[in-house]
């Protein structure tokens, strides 16, 4: 029943993530209520298939969500949602403990800011009581949901869905599978903090797709190399980036993932929009730094804070002249690792306050609320945008404040984000581990000529729009042709033989 109507079913695609682009929340009234997803990764790919008929799985992130899971939700543009209710306690251990308190730590390089007695032992425990059987209900709905359709590919999204792949591939074995993992993926040695067993586990997950994507090609070197050390019988090759294991070659690749122009643009020209400009102006002589985060440890933002300070008291010439406004989303207010960084962020505002602030002046303004328009309406007026963060798979901010900023203003953006890769010619390049150095960036920034300003903000503009988030979303199409044209190749050739 799989195959029939291959032909006609190869270009439906099946997406699936842990968020989905729309949420559910119940009105006074007890009804249900649909809202946009809020996550990063549903919100680039609600942007990017558009112009696409989509079946998307993803899991019920509210309770009012679960009242929802009747069925096919109409999301819109002919796309549809089925949404998929794992068992609470395996989701708990999943999402709460395996995902965001160790796995996002440790791909993230911030393995020692973990507060658990024995984190590779909660790991295991996780994984084979949480994310195992999360994956599987994702997995089970997938299948499901081709064999209902006849369609063949299949989009992954990000570090929930690792195990998810190999069960696919088990049920279905001519599935297109395709994953995109949005974090960075670090080098091998730091696997090692995990049981060998798991990180192997892992690899042969990811291994079942077809092809695993990147947003850099550091990532894609590291995943290799990964599967190497922690895989035996894998053939790794780095100069083609493929993989061969249990009879499959996996083949990995960098593709940055990016925004949608026009539609930032939509949203700024909307009459919502007006009451932050005026809310956020400066005042005449005044320049303003910004930085728009989620409050998470890899942002590095209570560093960013300091080396605001340590400019200060290095340059006194900018008091009142340098205004610091920090939008940053909650985030994760459960995991103990996040509470304890949020509570080292605000001491480290009230402290910079209090040392160079008084009753006329606040160097730093917080706003701790989820107000995208509001942090939009703000990445156009900044004179200095400050991304330093310790490692992220991307930071689509650095390149929306690239795209709407109406002054010319710098990005200060660290070494070991993704957008350095292809922001570098026009940013200022930080080492986000350095508060010296950042404050330095930040006096570098804040004293560059008109014309250099102009300059660089131009060469990040022009590589915004020589790769936006449409051209990255058709390069994942484009790579399911490449392995459908080369299973058809193949199936010719052996038909001939």
């Amino acid at each position: 029943m799989y195959q029939k109507g291959f032909l006609a079913n190869s270009r439906r695609l099946v997406m699936v993530s842990n968020r989905g682009p729309v949420e559910h929340s119940l009105d006074q009234s007890g009804c249900v209520r649909q809202d946009g997803g809020s996550g990063g990764v549903a919100t680039a790919l609600g942007c990017a298939i558009e112009d696409m008929h989509v079946t998307w799985i993803a899991g019920a992130i509210t309770a009012a969500d679960e009242t929802a899971c009747g069925g096919r939700i109409d999301v819109g543009d002919g796309n549809v949602l089925r949404l998929v209710v794992p068992p609470q306690e395996a989701y708990r251990l999943s999402y709460g403990t395996f995902c965001n308190s160790i796995l996002w730590f440790l791909q993230h390089g911030m393995w020692d800011r973990l507060r658990r007695e024995d984190p590779a032992a909660e790991a295991a425990a996780a994984w084979s009581g949480g994310y195992l059987p999360v994956n599987q209900v994702f997995a089970n709905a997938v299948v499901a949901e081709l064999e209902r359709t006849g369609a063949r590919r299949v989009g992954i999204h990000d570090y929930h869905l690792y195990a998810a792949p190999r069960m696919i591939r088990d049920r279905l074995p001519d599935a297109v599978l395709q994953h995109f993992v949005h974090i960075p993926w670090p080098a091998p040695d730091a696997w090692e903090r995990l049981p060998r067993w798991l990180v192997g586990s892992i690899c042969t997950g990811l291994l079942a797709n077809d092809s695993v994507v990147f947003q850099t090609q550091e990532s894609v070197d590291n995943f290799l190399e990964t599967c190497q050390a922690f895989l035996r019988g894998a053939l790794v090759s780095r100069t083609s980036g493929t993989a061969d294991y249990a009879g499959r070659r996996t083949q990995a690749w960098a593709n940055p993932v990016s925004v949608a122009p026009e539609e930032l643009q939509a949203r700024l020209a909307s009459p919502a929009a007006e009451p932050y400009y005026e809310k956020l102006a400066s005042d005449a002589g005044e320049q303003t730094v910004v930085r728009v985060d989620r409050l998470d440890p890899a942002k590095n933002i209570a560093a960013g804070f300091r080396a605001y300070g340590r400019l200060l008291e290095d340059h006194p010439e900018w008091r009142r002249r340098v205004r610091f406004l920090a939008f940053l989303v909650p985030t994760r207010s459960s995991v103990p690792e996040y509470q304890a960084y949020a509570d080292e962020v605000f001491r480290e505002v009230a402290a910079v306050n209090e040392r160079f602030g008084d009753e006329s002046w606040r160097p730093i303004s917080v706003f701790h609320e989820h107000n995208r328009l509001q942090a939009l309406v703000a990445l156009t007026m900044y004179d200095v945008l400050l991304v330093n963060s310790v490692a992220d798979g991307m930071n689509l901010v650095a390149k929306e404040g690239v795209v709407l900023n109406k002054r010319d203003g710098a990005l200060v953006l660290s070494t070991r984000a993704g957008a350095f890769e292809e922001l570098r010619a026009g940013a200022l390049p930080v080492d986000p581990g350095s508060v010296k150095r950042t404050a330095l960036a930040l006096h570098a920034a804040l004293t560059l000529s008109p014309l250099e300003r102009r300059i660089r903000a131009q060469r990040m503009r022009d590589a915004v729009s020589e790769h936006d988030l449409s051209d990255w979303f058709q390069l994942l199409l484009d790579d399911f042709e490449r392995i459908e044209t080369a299973r058809s190749r193949e199936a010719f050739v052996a038909g001939a033989l």
